[in-house]
């Protein structure tokens, strides 16, 4: 009897918006002909020319603060991704100089602007049905404050990133923050959870 090797399939990697600067190995989609894209779309029209579930990574690297809709975009790249697929976000915090001094951004971000897609939405989750689990928030601060220690209680604890938020980011600026969310799809929702993604209501 003969034996027949099976090859896992390993799902590849899109970086949305990769210009020149492609992530090794990913599948590239831009709107522009003038980057390193495998891809040309226009990245505020949906759906992308892909199928559902098809990627096990997306990036977007200093993409999101461009696009015309950031909750259809969020949705989009839910539908791309396989289920507890893996996404990477950088974006300027909205403190920086370089989140104003573009005049094509179009957002400005703070660490908790992804918190609508999660558990913690604070009673505004009705904004997406789509579901992110946050998996790491890591902020940059400007290199003054990360040289004085700022940056390393920033990250350490939730807690003080909430205070510094509210309270201290304006003095102690930030730059970047970078976002690692995995995407939680429907089979993998708690029971009551799934129920209210699906529009179940309760009477």
């Amino acid at each position: 009897m003969d034996v027949v090797s099976v090859t896992e399939v390993v799902l590849p990697i899109l970086d949305i918006g990769c210009g020149i600067n492609k992530h090794a190995g990913a599948i590239g989609l831009d709107r522009s002909l003038n980057t390193r894209a495998d891809i040309i779309a226009d990245l505020d029209r949906f759906p992308y020319p892909l199928r559902d579930s098809s990627f096990r990574e997306v990036r977007a690297i200093h993409v999101i603060e461009h696009v015309s809709d950031v909750i259809r975009m969020m949705e989009e790249v839910h539908r791309l991704l396989t289920p507890g697929g893996k996404v990477f976000i950088v974006t300027p915090h909205y403190t920086d100089f370089s989140s104003f001094c573009d005049p094509t951004h179009r957002w400005h971000l703070n660490s908790f602007s992804f918190r609508y897609f999660g558990e913690d939405h604070g009673g505004f989750g009705y904004y997406s049905r789509v579901r992110f689990r946050e998996r790491q928030v890591r902020l940059r601060l400007l290199a003054l404050w990360r040289y004085l220690g700022f940056e390393f209680f920033v990250n350490h604890s939730t807690r003080f990133r909430k205070f510094w938020e509210h309270y201290l980011c304006y003095v102690v600026r930030g730059k970047v923050i970078e976002f690692r969310l995995d995407a939680v799809k429907s089979a993998q929702l708690p029971a009551q959870e799934g129920m209210r993604s699906i529009g179940t209501s309760r009477h």
